[in-house]
Order: structure tokens, then sequence, then C-alpha cells
């Protein structure tokens, strides 16, 4: 990622292609993985925003194919995240880059809070997250 995007918090991760692919409702993300195709193979990544959603959510499937949910806002300046290494860290997109293990703990940077986990289980074809 370039200086600038870094300068002015542009993350790499983007917003489902299929807007329809999840919704949110009672406390609860729901994630249609047949129309989620960017979490198809390990190493996708999406951000969740809006419809009614409270906070940012980053959704990403691991090289192990194992599935992480993270409240989307870097501890230290609140800007979005990305996956790296595989979806085995996420690191802020800003240019202080703290970086985070996949269980949410400061590893490196600017930030000194731990961020959000959230708790995520497959179900059927899908996925929920919980956040309420």
């Amino acid at each position: 990622m370039g200086f600038f995007k870094k300068l002015l918090g542009i993350c790499e991760t983007q917003p489902p292609a299929d807007a329809s692919c999840w919704r949110f409702e009672n406390g609860e993300i729901r994630i249609d993985l047949s129309k989620a195709k960017e979490l198809s193979a390990p190493g996708g990544a999406i951000r969740l925003e809006d419809n009614g959603l409270p906070e940012r959510v980053l959704v990403m499937r691991t090289e192990d194919d194992q599935w992480v949910a993270y409240r989307n806002r870097c501890s230290h300046g609140g800007r979005r995240l990305d996956p790296i290494e595989n979806g085995h860290k996420v690191r802020c997109c800003s240019v202080g880059q703290t970086t985070f293990d996949k269980e949410g703990h400061v590893l490196s940077g600017s930030g000194k809070k731990d961020i959000k986990v959230y708790p995520i289980e497959a179900v059927d074809d899908g996925l929920v997250v919980r956040i309420g």
C-alpha cells in the first residue's frame, strides 16, 4: 500500500461485491457464503458497514480455513484494518500500521489496546457473527 493511502487511511479490503450477501438483525450478522465470493478461498476478507450495523466489522477466512471477525477499528486512530500474512494477523491501514494477532492482541505499532474479536460460527451455508 502506498504512503498516501496510508496517510489518508484507505484500506485494501473492500465491501462485498454482492451487498445482498449479508444482513444484520438482533445483534447478529448473517453472511450467505454462496453470495460472498470474496470469502470463497482462504485469505479472503470483506468489510461490512452500514445496513443498520452499529460498527464496522472485518470478516476473513484464514489460510488454515478458520473464520475470524473483528471490530474494524484500530485502537490507536480508529482507522480500518486489513488482513496480512494470509489472515493470521491484521494491520491498521494508517501510517502507524499497528499490527494485531488473530486474537486481537497488539503486536507492534502505535496502538496500545487490543481490538475486539467477535464470536463467529459456520451455520449451514453461511456464517453468523454475534456482535450484540
